[in-house]
């Protein structure tokens, strides 16, 4: 099983909450209203991938965290 590193551009992150109903073991949204990572291993990996491919804002960028390799834009 591939662990990954999430990470949310808050600056760029509109709170559509797509990547909430996507990956809901993996997305929620905080007190803003924005996407937070809440398990990053929550869901299966090509579930968060498609749940970043899905962001209207390409806010969410993911890595494999063994390698560092960016997956995800």
């Amino acid at each position: 099983m591939r662990r990954l590193r999430i990470e949310v551009d808050y600056h760029r992150c509109v709170g559509s909450s797509i990547c909430v109903l996507t990956a809901p073991r993996t997305f929620a949204l905080n007190e803003h209203g924005q996407s937070a990572v809440t398990d990053p291993e929550g869901d299966p990996a090509e579930t968060v991938l498609e749940a970043a491919e899905g962001c209207p804002t390409m806010a969410i960028t993911v890595f494999d965290a063994d390698t560092g390799e960016q997956l995800f834009p």
